[in-house]
């Protein structure tokens, strides 16, 4: 099939969803009120609680929870077929993503701009508020250990890619002063901010950087992880005006413009999608694709992390309340597009079905290689574009989005360690310098206790998605019962919560017979904590709903 059928068909239905879908989710099921007063109003203070722009919100959410996640889960998916990927993307996206990041930011405003951890307790139980807090730690810890991985390894691996990735950080401090102080419209600001940036990925080739092999001791890449954990310290210290926001913001531009540039690309080449449909020559080992699909795209459908942007930052940002449908709906409609782009790279980008076998030979190949790869290849030879500048630009993009997570991550796993010295009545660790140094040090533990070159963190990672997954079942668990209580629809929110349950308790179970036969006790030990945390959600969320409907009848 050509790639310009399935490219228009996959954004055509997601325009529509967003349109129509999103606009009924608003009205009748989240009921969002223009005139009620934000937190980012309530509790203004110029560092966290900081009323904004929406279209700048949006970026800082979009890119916060894009990351590499939509690139690599896509990109390793389609090992099954390019359409079982699709639908789940197209599908997940639209009735799944939309409604889950939505109603994180709604549940949360409407609560004080509290986390999905400290609302869990409110709404449902204090049990359930430990387990999510357990979970949550788990997520956070997998997503900034391995992205300090991911971004230093594309680093050593495309040293072109060096100046422009930390020359966005001192874009984004000036844009950042610019917009804060309102010295520029944000439409002149916009351009400027993108002219930079792409003159940044310009000149990467022409002075590519690296770090030499060994430093005092240490590998190139984990130097550079070390860097990465400094850099992310200090980004969540210092408020969200001054840099998260601008480098969320012009990412997010960056992203779209890329979008444009690779789609375009499609349409001016139309390669056709060399790889299978459905893929019936699976490499040996190969797991099965029910349920593990849905796992393994995680981000690029649904995802938990995304719950703990909207609800830990995304929130005490909110200008007005109706700003959250294009912030949050939005915002998963443009991580559905970039995994729909990585599914067309890595299933287009390829000349022949020999060329797409050779670099899907085991599962777990592909990733964001095969992104960079097939992308480059198709915007070449569609547009003309060096195919060094190509990747160059495509390196930039991921290890950027990789980047802002790990920021917004930083500081969410702050959060976490100051919500535990509240609960506990620890002083010492309710302040932000203390409880950053904590979750700095948890996360290098995790990068050096389990790899000595930094890539530890990469030791839990065959258990992101299913863990990622059962938070984004918690946050829905949340929303649905705060609809319950308010005494409307909850179908929209129950249906995903149990579809997410089965699939990750599905899920669970193989990998826990995987783990046993690799004799890999590490993995299995965790993997039956979270299996158990699985099936005690379930039990919680229907004890909650439960009493709700007694009470309710009574």
């Amino acid at each position: 099939m050509n790639a310009i059928f399935v490219m228009l068909l996959g954004l055509a239905a997601m325009f529509l969803g967003y349109v129509f879908y999103s606009k009924f989710v608003a009205e009748k099921i989240y009921k969002l009120d223009p005139n009620f007063k934000t937190p980012a109003h309530e509790f203004e203070d110029g560092v966290d609680f900081v009323p904004t722009n929406k279209y700048v919100l949006w970026g800082h959410h979009f890119t916060s929870v894009a990351g590499a996640a939509p690139i690599i889960g896509p990109a390793i998916a389609v090992i099954w077929g390019w359409v079982p990927a699709f639908l789940w993307v197209i599908f997940g996206t639209i009735f799944f993503a939309g409604v889950h990041d939505a109603g994180a930011i709604w549940a949360s405003n409407r609560n004080k701009a509290k986390s999905m951890g400290s609302l869990t307790g409110d709404v449902v139980s204090k049990r359930a508020q430990t387990l999510f807090m357990i979970v949550i730690f788990l997520v956070l810890l997998m997503v900034n250990a391995v992205f300090a991985t991911a971004i230093s390894g594309l680093l050593v691996k495309f040293p072109s890619s060096v100046i422009p990735v930390w020359g966005a950080i001192f874009v984004a401090l000036i844009i950042g002063q610019i917009i804060f102080r309102k010295w520029m419209g944000l439409g002149t600001v916009s351009i400027l901010g993108v002219v930079a940036l792409y003159l940044l990925i310009w000149a990467g080739p022409s002075a590519p950087l690296s770090l030499p092999e060994t430093m005092g001791g240490l590998t190139d890449n984990a130097s550079w992880v070390l860097i990465l954990f400094g850099y992310a310290a200090i980004a969540s210290l210092l408020p969200v005006w001054m840099l998260l926001q601008p480098r969320d913001y012009i990412n997010g531009l960056q992203l779209f413009i890329g979008l444009i540039l690779l789609y375009a690309a499609v349409l001016l080449l139309g390669p056709d999608m060399t790889a299978p449909a459905f893929n019936t020559n699976l490499p040996e080992n190969t797991p099965s694709m029910l349920p593990l699909l849905f796992v393994t795209i995680a981000c690029g459908a649904i995802s938990g992390f995304h719950g703990l942007v909207a609800s830990g930052t995304t929130s005490k940002q909110l200008d007005k309340e109706t700003d959250l449908r294009f912030v949050g709906y939005f915002g998963a409609i443009g991580e559905g597009s970039l995994s729909l782009a990585t599914i067309i790279a890595a299933c287009a980008g390829f000349a022949t079905l020999a060329d797409w076998e050779a670099v899907y030979s085991s599962f777990g190949q592909g990733g964001v290689a095969a992104f960079v790869e097939g992308g480059a290849n198709i915007i070449s030879q569609g547009v003309g574009l060096d195919n060094e500048i190509a990747e160059t630009l495509l390196t930039v993009m991921a290890v950027l989005f990789a980047g802002t997570t790990m920021d917004t991550g930083l500081r969410l796993q702050r959060y976490i360690f100051q919500e535990w010295g509240n609960i506990y009545n620890i002083s010492w660790m309710q302040k932000a310098l203390p409880a950053t140094l904590l979750a700095v040090i948890s996360c290098v533990a995790l990068a050096f206790g389990a790899g000595s070159d930094g890539s530890g963190g990469l030791a839990i990672w065959p258990l992101f998605g299913t863990t990622n997954q059962l938070l984004a079942g918690l946050t829905l668990m949340v929303i649905t019962v705060m609809l319950v209580r308010l005494g409307r629809p909850m179908y929209v929110t129950l249906l995903p919560l149990i579809f997410l349950l089965i699939m990750t308790v599905f899920a669970l179970f193989i990998q826990l017979k995987g783990f046993y036969m690799e004799e890999n006790w590490f993995l299995f030990g965790l993997d039956i904590v979270v299996l158990i945390a699985a099936v005690w959600i379930a039990l919680e969320a229907t004890s909650a709903l439960s009493n709700l409907k007694k009470e309710q009848k009574s």
